[in-house]
């Protein structure tokens, strides 16, 4: 039962496109179980750059089997621009698997996505306009349009009909925006059932008999573990669950199926969008680590947060979804500094908190107690294994796993695949 689960320990945008890579290599299914196109993977493979949003990063290799997961909304426009992006760079496109359960993101979620936004002014959230909420709260209101529907044309153009009735009204009589007419959803939708037809599957039945045979099933979470619906730093987060129990109801599959839990954290901290950030860095030296991390989103290119690495807010993840261990990126980006400061704690009001704070209101008045470390000021890019790091960058992880309690498996020093150490085997 080798079913292993990669997901964001922070806020996102940690690198777990490039881990995913690295790990699928091993495995011989990589499903996605979450999240929409508001989620971006970059891949380096040679000089080779790889920028996906839907497609699980196993498609790279051309024998992984790679499944879109029912916990995924699709925007099947999207998926078909990713589709012919990949053919056309030489990548095959054959091994891969939309579960039929999957909900779509219609043209009124991406629109009501973006009225919504600008209806709450200040108090706007920082989403990406894609619609991925607005089609999570259709799924929940049962009102969602699924994959399977999509096929079935009369079943389909039945749900549009419905679902435009309601749509319009809001968008006409709330928003003063102009609604949508069937046909110009119609026609279009129907000519992309065709496109994805080939690829539609039962995804947890794939994925079962996958981990029955004892194949090697490696699970991809999209976004992080503080952009989670239940658990991250509400309202500030995505609309599904990143966690490791994400994977069980986005999948189809039980927890006694899956082996362990591997997340992905920066060396640093960073967030796109609103909400509060402890560690954040408002200086020339958040400048400085947004430059050398090129710290810009895959999907918006908005530009990252930046600041030091935030010990309480990794325990937390590692309590959220069992973590057996992490895997460090981007150590490479803190080479230059002379000092590197870790946050091991909050003081709220003259008061230490060690765990990470429900209230958004407390955390918004965190104040970081730090810990500070000696840099290596050495380049660790071209490392080819962990024994060639410089001893600071060493003290430096060991302080990490000493302080969130679980081993480190892999560290990265670059964006490549060469630029990847496997310190402890993940399987």
């Amino acid at each position: 039962m080798p079913a292993l689960v990669v997901l964001g320990a922070q806020w996102g945008d940690e690198g777990k496109g490039k881990i995913i890579d690295y790990l699928a290599e091993q495995a011989s299914m990589v499903v996605r179980y979450q999240g929409g196109n508001n989620a971006g993977h970059t891949v380096v493979v040679g000089e080779e750059e790889y920028k996906l949003h839907l497609i699980p990063s196993g498609i790279l290799y051309a024998d992984k089997i790679c499944v879109i997961g029912n916990g995924v909304v699709i925007d099947p426009a999207v998926l078909l621009q990713e589709l012919d992006y990949l053919q056309k760079r030489g990548i095959n496109t054959d091994n891969l698997r939309i579960s039929a359960n999957a909900h779509l993101i219609m043209p009124y979620h991406r629109l009501l996505d973006k009225l919504e936004e600008e209806q709450k002014g200040a108090g706007k959230i920082g989403t990406t306009g894609r619609g991925i909420g607005p089609a999570y709260m259709d799924k929940v209101a049962r009102v969602g349009i699924r994959v399977m529907d999509l096929l079935d044309k009369e079943e389909f153009t039945v749900k549009l009909k419905a679902n435009l009735l309601h749509k319009n009204k809001i968008i006409e009589q709330v928003y003063g925006g102009e609604g949508f007419k069937l046909e110009e959803i119609l026609g279009p939708y129907l000519e992309y059932a065709k496109a994805i037809e080939k690829y539609v599957a039962d995804g947890s039945l794939i994925v079962n008999e996958a981990i029955s045979a004892d194949q090697k099933v490696l699970f991809e979470g999209a976004q992080g573990t503080l952009l989670d619906l239940d658990h991250g730093t509400y309202p500030y987060v995505t609309s599904s669950h990143p966690i490791a129990g994400g994977v069980c109801t986005g999948a189809g599959v039980g927890p006694t199926r899956i082996k362990r839990a591997l997340g992905v954290v920066k060396a640093y901290t960073t967030r796109v969008g609103e909400g509060p950030f402890p560690t954040e860095l408002k200086d020339e030296l958040g400048d400085k680590i947004r430059t050398e991390g090129h710290e810009f989103g895959t999907t918006t290119g908005r530009p990252r947060r930046c600041g030091w690495l935030d010990i309480v807010m990794l325990r937390y993840a590692v309590r959220l979804s069992g973590l057996d261990s992490i895997a460090v990126t981007k150590l490479d980006v803190l080479d230059k500094l002379p000092v590197i400061k870790i946050c091991t704690a909050y003081r709220y009001r003259g008061e230490v908190l060690n765990h990470f704070p429900n209230n958004l209101k407390v955390l918004q008045e965190c104040e970081p107690i730090y810990e500070e470390v000696a840099g290596w000021q050495e380049d660790t890019s071209k490392c080819a294994s962990y024994d060639e790091l410089p001893q600071k960058a060493k003290e430096y992880l060991v302080k990490m796993k000493e302080l969130c309690g679980v081993e480190i498996n892999i560290v990265s020093v670059g964006p490549k695949r060469a630029q990847t150490m496997l310190v402890y085997d993940c399987y």
